[in-house]
Order: C-alpha cells, then sequence, then structure tokens
C-alpha cells in the first residue's frame, strides 16, 4: 500500500482536521477578516484613545515592560526607538 492509498482516521463529525503546517492560511484569514471588520465598525479611533490613556496611566510602565518583552522573542529581537 503506498502513501496515497492510505486512509487518514476521522474524528467524529465527520470532519478532518489538516495541517496547514508552518504560516496558517486559515488563521491569517480569520485574522485578516476580523481587522477588516474591526477598521469598517468605526471604533478604531476610539481603541486608539484609550490605548494612550492607558500608556499615560497607571498600567503605562507595565504596558511597556511587556511590549519589550514580546519584542525580544520576536525574530530580529527587541528594537529600541
Amino acid at each position: 500500500m503506498n502513501k496515497k492509498d492510505e486512509k487518514v482516521a476521522q474524528p467524529r463529525g465527520g470532519s478532518l482536521l489538516e495541517n496547514e503546517g508552518e504560516g496558517s492560511k486559515s488563521a491569517a484569514r480569520r485574522y485578516a477578516d476580523s481587522t477588516q471588520e474591526f477598521i469598517q465598525s468605526g471604533k478604531v479611533d476610539e481603541a486608539a484613545h484609550e490605548a494612550s490613556e492607558a500608556l499615560d496611566g497607571a498600567e503605562g510602565e507595565e504596558l511597556r515592560r511587556a511590549e519589550q518583552e514580546g519584542k525580544s522573542r520576536a525574530v530580529g529581537g527587541a528594537t529600541k526607538k
């Protein structure tokens, strides 16, 4: 029996969950769709204002630390402003 002839077990419900490998196209599509939906909702300016207030407020230092930690784990390492 060759690879083409092998059957793949399907989970209950009959749908086959496929591994898309590195760079999930379906996840990228969901992200893009959600982002576009948020933009069209008209809430971008409100969210940006709230983020600015958070950075200037009591949680600002914690947010900046979290940003630096995230950047340090990103490909290419942390960037400094």
